[in-house]
């Protein structure tokens, strides 16, 4: 693991966990489910293998101090600031550059920020396989074994098992599927043989940007030109005029789905969840017997059942819940929301509305 680096990706504002998770102090900067924020907990699965001076951050501008605070053991120059988000396959390309300029026999693991995974042990292990994948010249993804036939993430098809001394099971892709619809989730949960797209990536960084020259000339074309101006007194200014020119484009769709020899790392019993809304909550935190979770909040519940109240620290106020059933309560103080548990996705509808009506004061 000399060679190896974390990259993480933090940048996201966490829309779908509004009202808590505002555009000052996204979900990955909060202590949504423990103690430390869910930015802390990354950072402390990476610990006794990624010393901290090769951790890198990807995020924006607002938050850098915010990140600096919690995890003042990365060093400052490990930040890596967008100036407008481009798409996580700016981000990969930008950290990768840097790193390979660092180091040429790289190899870079990409995680996002705001992940809860609750076996840290699997979770090392599956990086150390990887990483031996991603020598052998593979950009590897590591995929979650579905558990229920979900709508809200990406899937990867496995192929044919990869032949080699691996440490872990390790396949070809066939092809990457965007969120699906009900009927194809359940299809493809049926069939085996799939994983979620976790979102986590390991390859080698000469491997990631020769795709990237291949696929997306003009990415690489621009972080030739930014990595020219680092260091320099026109390093802001280029960094500036250049990255918001770039296209929106995600690593998937921008290059995995394209690439050449990619493999994937199917993952059972990690005890992953993405956070990525508040119905998710319920795959991580601890019901009571009646399936209720009362988070920061005093929470009295009369013939409730798979209900979520969430509060802040500040509020003691008392949330008083008769005959309800499968519903989100969250009180973030100057916001009440209130929805079924299935409707939680539809958060970040919200959210575009309040932005189309320019009511900044809630976001």
């Amino acid at each position: 693991m000399d060679h190896t680096y974390a990259v993480i990706m933090a940048g996201g504002g966490g829309t779908r966990l509004w009202p808590y998770s505002r555009s000052e102090k996204p979900k990955q900067l909060l202590a949504l489910i423990g103690e430390g924020t869910l930015f802390q907990g990354t950072v402390e699965r990476l610990e006794g293998m990624f010393p901290p001076e090769r951790i890198l951050v990807v995020t924006v501008a607002g938050q850098v101090a915010e990140m600096q605070r919690q995890e003042p053991q990365i060093p400052v120059d490990n930040y890596l600031v967008e100036v407008a988000p481009r798409g996580t396959a700016s981000v990969v390309g930008l950290a990768a550059a840097v790193i390979h300029r660092r180091d040429p026999q790289a190899v870079m693991v990409v995680l996002p920020s705001d992940h809860f995974i609750r076996n840290r042990d699997l979770f090392d292990y599956l990086l150390q396989a990887a990483v031996d994948v991603a020598k052998s010249g593979y950009l590897v993804t590591l995929g979650i074994s579905p558990t229920f036939p979900a709508t809200a993430y990406g899937y990867i098809q496995q192929g044919a098992l990869i032949e080699g001394a691996f440490k872990y099971p390790c396949y070809h892709v066939s092809r990457f599927t965007e969120k699906p619809d009900t009927t194809t989730a359940q299809a493809m949960l049926r069939q085996g043989g799939h994983s979620w797209n976790s979102g986590m990536f390991v390859w080698t960084t000469a491997r990631i940007l020769g795709e990237i020259q291949r696929q997306l000339p003009l990415l690489a074309d621009t972080l030739e030109k930014i990595l020219a101006g680092m260091g320099t007194p026109d390093q802001e200014s280029i960094l500036k005029t250049l990255w918001p020119g770039l296209p929106v484009k995600t690593i998937d769709y921008g290059v995995m789905e394209k690439a050449e020899k990619v493999a994937v790392l199917p993952a059972g019993g990690l005890g992953w969840s993405d956070v990525g809304s508040w119905d998710s909550l319920f795959e991580v935190l601890l019901p009571d017997m009646n399936g209720n979770i009362g988070v920061n909040k005093q929470h009295l519940a009369l013939e409730t059942h798979n209900t979520l109240i969430y509060g802040t620290h500040e509020s003691d106020r008392l949330v008083v819940t008769i005959g309800v059933d499968n519903m989100v309560v969250v009180d973030s103080g100057d916001v009440l929301l209130i929805c079924k548990s299935d409707q939680a996705q539809k958060v970040r509808d919200v959210v575009a509305h309040l932005r189309k009506h320019r009511q900044d004061r809630y976001l």
